[in-house]
């Protein structure tokens, strides 16, 4: 008898101890970003972390690859059967994630708050076909930087506002000997150069596709790659920017080797305040230029936004991790980096201080983002025109036989 209330105690102890554990079980979360751009690995790991305090039972593993090797980590993960629960995306992939099942559609997870909180535009980083696949993450365009100090040395009085003044501008500093090549900008036969010349292509009225067909090897789109091959056969730009990406940008203009440079958002308070920086308290920002008679100003749609992968076995576990880092606590916290998707985080001054005229180029840029094209061959396209920039630059064909060639292999 006694034996048999001691198994019973045994039993039941170890039943108790199951319960506890399960009770205490971790869910593991693996999630990709990139290591480049926007927020930094070190500002990705506190969010996470803040997140895992608030979520004792959730787990995140955060893994950072350069944005070049973004897309394909996530899709060659799918194809071995999962990986992340939790991904990064650019704007240009939710047509090619949505049509071949890598993002699952979370438009009923999207509450009326989030809708009526966040920018309008934003949600265009996660919208594909009527549905959601994500909440936006990065707000971001690309502006034009340049060093006050020059300017003011080459007797400039303000910023360029048109491409056409820009380039005068950058004579004038060349002629002056103040700089050997005023200008940089991140022309690597990467996605970098299709953000610029996308800027580019707003500015001159183009556009990349017409009746789902391609239509930028005529008219704005020709104009922008015209305009890139002769600031550089010029010598206005530095001849490097053929091989730079954005973090090459970002050094070249903090060591004072660059008057002018078109960047994300994160450049500036790194540029102007950062500890490295020899340019800091003379760096002034603008949005990009546009061009008389066609645009005031200029702008890429470079958002990103955070999905759900359609292999997570924890989707409500992944959107808690993602409402809670686009959350607007989170994002006002980490502003100096990524300006928030939140509306009225522009009305908050722990937002605003000592970044007022990036948030006023921010108004006018963010309003004018020009979207890449939406099509689920965006990276068949992407790498023709990639391919055509470079050799343009390079005098290898004419901006005319390039973007021909590039309309034929783009997949369309």
């Amino acid at each position: 008898m006694l034996k048999s209330k001691r198994y019973a105690l045994i039993g039941a102890t170890l039943i108790g101890a199951s319960l506890a554990t399960n009770a205490y079980a971790e869910t593991t979360l693996n999630a990709l970003f990139m290591a480049q751009a926007a927020y930094s690995e070190a500002d990705v790991r506190a969010m996470t972390e803040a997140f895992s305090k608030a979520n004792p039972d959730v787990k995140v593993n955060v893994e950072f690859v350069p944005y070049e090797g973004l897309h394909d980590k996530t899709v060659l993960a799918q194809g071995s059967g999962g990986g992340y629960d939790v991904v990064l995306f650019d704007v240009i992939w939710p047509a090619e994630y949505a049509s071949n099942k890598v993002l699952v559609d979370v438009s009923s997870r999207i509450t009326d708050d989030m809708k009526k909180g966040v920018l309008p535009g934003a949600w265009t980083t996660v919208q594909y076909d009527g549905a959601y696949y994500g909440m936006p993450w990065i707000l971001d365009t690309k502006y034009l930087f340049y060093n006050k100090e020059i300017l003011e040395k080459a007797g400039i009085k303000a910023p360029p506002k048109t491409w056409d003044e820009l380039a005068e501008q950058a004579k004038t500093i060349k002629d002056k000997g103040l700089l050997a090549t005023p200008i940089t900008w991140s022309w690597s036969q990467a996605e970098a150069a299709i953000c610029d010349y996308t800027t580019l292509v707003s500015a001159y009225g183009g556009k990349f596709l017409d009746g789902g067909k391609p239509a930028f090897q005529t008219g704005g789109g020709l104009d922008a790659l015209k305009y890139m091959v002769s600031s550089y056969t010029s010598g206005i730009s530095n001849p490097n920017s053929k091989e730079f990406l954005e973090e090459d940008v970002r050094k070249v203009f903090e060591n004072g080797e660059a008057a002018f440079a078109l960047n994300w958002t994160y450049m500036y308070n790194l540029a102007n305040a950062g500890k490295d920086s020899k340019v800091a308290g003379k760096v002034g920002v603008v949005p990009a230029p546009g061009v008389a008679g066609k645009s005031e100003v200029s702008a890429v749609n470079g958002s990103m936004g955070l999905g759900i992968t359609s292999t997570s076995k924890h989707p409500d576990e992944a959107w808690k991790y993602i409402a809670f880092m686009t959350s607007q606590e989170v994002q006002n916290q980490y502003a100096k980096l990524s300006l928030p998707i939140w509306a009225s985080s522009y009305e908050d001054p722990a937002v605003t201080k000592g970044q007022e005229e990036l948030i006023a180029a921010a108004k006018l840029g963010l309003a004018a983002m020009y979207p890449r094209p939406t099509t689920p061959k965006y990276q068949e396209l992407s790498t023709a025109l990639q391919q055509a920039i470079q050799e343009a630059l390079l005098g290898q064909t004419s901006p005319e036989d390039a973007l021909a060639t590039a309309a034929e292999n783009s997949g369309l």
